[in-house]
């Protein structure tokens, strides 16, 4: 049997971002009847609004980011030291983290002093997309989905690149499914022959 990481490497090239709001509120609706909905619901919610890599959420303690504005993480693929830019969650940040200490994890697993693995969140993620009828949503798709919704809103991908650590922009579009929306616009009403 095929561990759900390893299913994971397998199929992430078909991971692709929530395009619209509908789509990131329907997968919303099922993240708040998981059996830790709080812990799942404000997961998404953070991740969809930095960028970060699932391995760099999960290891957060509270006292990383409340309080803080501009906190710096080491990111675990690169060993990097990344401001992450979270004003923009500040009160969901106060909200989720009232009455946990500065020590605890910020995304905890039910085993005792241990945080959600990324293997957990891949099996939360892969049930819901069940419930949707989806094939194409994965730990991934928290980072794409912020990064297809800043580029559709700034049409900044130098910046988008940067936060991404991407070599290059080619990758930065690929990797948020850009384009093949642009090649999908592009050829629409396109016809040659009779």
């Amino acid at each position: 049997m095929v561990s759900s990481s390893r299913r994971e490497t397998i199929v992430s090239y078909n991971v692709q971002p929530l395009r619209t709001n509908e789509e990131i509120q329907d997968f919303q609706f099922w993240l708040r009847r998981t059996s830790n909905p709080e812990r799942d619901s404000f997961l998404f919610l953070f991740g969809i609004n930095n960028g970060l890599r699932m391995s760099d959420i999960i290891g957060l303690k509270v006292g990383d980011i409340r309080g803080k504005s501009k906190p710096i993480i080491v990111e675990h693929k690169t060993g990097k030291r990344k401001p992450i830019f979270i004003d923009n969650l500040r009160e969901e940040i106060l909200l989720y983290t009232e009455g946990k200490e500065e020590n605890d994890w910020l995304f905890p697993s039910r085993q005792q002093g241990r945080h959600i693995t990324r293997d957990r969140v891949y099996q939360i993620y892969a049930d819901i997309a069940e419930k949707l009828g989806r094939d194409d949503i994965g730990t991934h798709t928290l980072r794409k989905t912020f990064g297809y919704h800043y580029y559709k809103k700034t049409r900044d991908i130098a910046t988008l690149m940067f936060i991404f650590n991407h070599s290059s922009q080619a990758i930065t579009k690929r990797y948020i499914g850009i384009t093949e929306d642009e090649i999908g616009a592009s050829l629409r009403g396109f016809k040659l022959g009779g």
